[in-house]
């Protein structure tokens, strides 16, 4: 029997921990202003499917923001935009 790879949100990945990043929700356009295009700006700084990421910081206090590595650049995103991003952590 073979498990499913497991999927997670990336504000749930550890610190030091690296993913593959599966794909990016939008938000419904009434919870913060146009949710497409906040999932086409992630997908813009490099978040499309197939790219490595990696968790580097997260801020103090309350974890936000968070410091994460796409390709050969940093960026910090807020949690709730992390959270739009399914990836799946690797071993």
């Amino acid at each position: 029997m073979t498990q499913a790879p497991t999927q997670i949100t990336l504000d749930a990945l550890a610190v030091g921990q690296s993913g593959t990043v599966l794909h990016i929700t939008p938000l419904p356009a009434d919870q913060v202003g146009d949710g497409v295009d906040l999932a086409r700006r992630l997908m813009e700084l490099g978040f499309v499917p197939g790219e490595r990421i990696r968790m580097l910081k997260r801020g103090i206090p309350g974890g936000d923001p968070l410091a994460i590595k796409v390709g050969n650049a940093t960026f910090a995103l807020r949690r709730f935009e992390a959270a739009l991003i399914t990836i799946q952590p690797l071993a």
